[in-house]
Parts: structure tokens; sequence; C-alpha cells
């Protein structure tokens, strides 16, 4: 396991404002929101405005976009903030590469990945980046919120929470022991969640090989370093339309999650049990068919 002690020191990295003029002489804001776009023209400018909407301003936005055929980039250059920077990809990279690419981009304290599709409430940034400046032990890694699911119209289908606590912190065994037995994601979307770029340097990269679980994955992999914090209030949007990710790969969905499980049983790090495996491997299969009777029922 690492430790706060063993990690190295985040590299500052120089970046470019639109033109990619050299910034190193910018001190580094709090806050790196990240932006991996593809194909992302339809609802990429909500996306912007919901982190330019934010009450807490000391952030940098980058957008970097992986080859868009579409007018993704066009969209994102219309706006002037001089917090936003726009990276293109020479190659498509994919998923994988492009939020890895958005990790080595950053430049702040604290790091949060968002989908093109999806939104921050207006006080998100000023919540998470509260919890983890009082977290002055470190042993928070990462916050994540309660999220509102929502259509391709912005209109609310439903909520998600962990549970039915309130805010508060959540052991990492505890929280990694609910999403295997549950067979889901209850942690959240990359919206929803905040962590430190010192841990992420130390962490490494996001890992596709099973590629449902790319983010659960890497939350998983930041718990072994800490605890995390819960807040009960939806805080971010995740959008699911007939064009979204997330659906695209829902007959994959229920298979990856099985792998997944399987990996973390091999892996000695994570102590897991074999009744938490055994109702794991049936609650995925279970949400295979709720995932897409809820599929059927909304996006229609």
């Amino acid at each position: 396991m690492l430790t706060i002690h063993q990690m190295r020191k985040p590299r500052r990295r120089s970046a470019a404002i639109h033109s990619e003029a050299a910034m190193s002489n910018i001190a580094p804001p709090t806050v790196s929101v990240c932006i991996p776009s593809y194909r992302g023209a339809a609802h990429i400018a909500a996306a912007i405005e919901s982190v330019l909407q934010q009450s807490y301003t000391d952030f940098e936005l980058i957008i970097i976009d992986d080859k868009s055929p579409d007018a993704t980039v066009a969209i994102a250059r219309r706006y002037g903030d001089p917090r936003i920077r726009i990276l293109e990809n020479a190659d498509n990279l994919g998923p994988q590469g492009n939020w890895n690419r958005c990790l080595s981009e950053a430049r702040g304290k604290y790091f949060k990945l968002l989908p093109q599709d999806d939104l921050l409430a207006p006080s998100c940034l000023a919540r998470q980046v509260d919890i983890l400046e009082q977290d002055h032990a470190r042993a928070i890694a990462l916050v994540f919120c309660a999220r509102t699911i929502i259509d391709a119209d912005d209109r609310p289908l439903l909520g998600r929470t962990y549970s039915d606590i309130d805010s508060g912190m959540v052991a990492a065994h505890i929280l990694i022991r609910n999403c295997l037995r549950r067979g889901t994601n209850l942690i959240g979307e990359p919206g929803s969640v905040m962590f430190r770029k010192q841990l992420a340097d130390a962490v490494g990269d996001f890992d596709a090989s099973i590629p449902y679980v790319l983010d659960l994955d890497y939350w998983f992999r930041l718990l072994l370093n800490g605890d995390s914090y819960y807040l009960s209030e939806k805080l971010a949007s995740f959008r699911v339309s007939g064009g979204s990710w997330s659906v695209a790969i829902g007959a994959r969905q229920s298979i990856d999650y099985r792998r997944f499980i399987e990996k973390i049983s091999l892996d000695s790090a994570f102590s897991t049990r074999k009744i938490d495996i055994f109702f794991g491997n049936i609650m995925a299969s279970l949400n295979k068919y709720l995932r897409l009777a809820f599929y059927r029922f909304f996006l229609r």
C-alpha cells in the first residue's frame, strides 16, 4: 500500500490557453477540471457552462479533444474564459488514452474528470474542495457525491445516492465491499469524484483493460491509499442518452463487472471475502436486466 509520504511531488507542466502559449510563470490553480471529448457537439456546451458557473472560481478547465469529426472543438472555442485550455490529440487515443492525457496535463492541486455529456451543480467544486482542504492528515483518498441521472434534454430521471446516510466519512474497505456486493459502481461516474493530483501521480494511469469499470478500477486503486468522504447532496448529473458511451457498451457491462470482481478477488491488497464475491456476481447479472429495463423505458 502506498502512503502519502511515499508519493512523489506532482510535476508542474507548462500548458496553453487556446493559443498554447507558455504558462510556466502562472501559479497553478487549486482545481483542474478536465473534459475529455469525442463527438461531443450535442452536450459539451452544457458541460462547459456548468463548470464556468461554479461558485468556486480557482480552477482551470482543460478540454482535450480526441480528433472529433464534428463541431466539438469549434463549440469549445466560443468561450473566451482565460481559465479554459483546449488541446487536440494528434491521433485518436480512445477513452483510456484521453483520460490519461487529462491526468498528465492537469496542474491543479485537486483533479476532477468531467465527461462531455455530464454536468456539475454550481456548488460542486466548492463543497468537494472544502472537504479536502480540511483534511490536513490526508486521510481522504477521494470525495464523492450523490448525483442525478438526466436524459438528453436535461430532464432529471432519478437520483443516485450511496446510501441513506448523511454526508460523512466512509471507510475504504466498507466502500469497496459494498461496491462488490452490490455488483455496481456505488461511488459514481467521474463527475461525482474529486481527488488529489499528487495521489493520482502515485497511483498511475487509468486502465481500460476492462472498459466498463475504467472509472471504478481507478477509484479502488485510490482507496488503497485512504478512506473516502461522501456528500449526500446531488452535486453532479450523469446523462444517459442513445449516444452516450455507457449505453453503447451496455451489453458488455455485466460481463465486465464480473471480470472486475474476479480481478479484485485475486489481488491480495483488497482482502475480499468469498461471500462478497458470491453476491457480487449475482447482483452484476441482475443489474444487467435492471439497466436494460431502465434504458428501454427512459430512452425509447
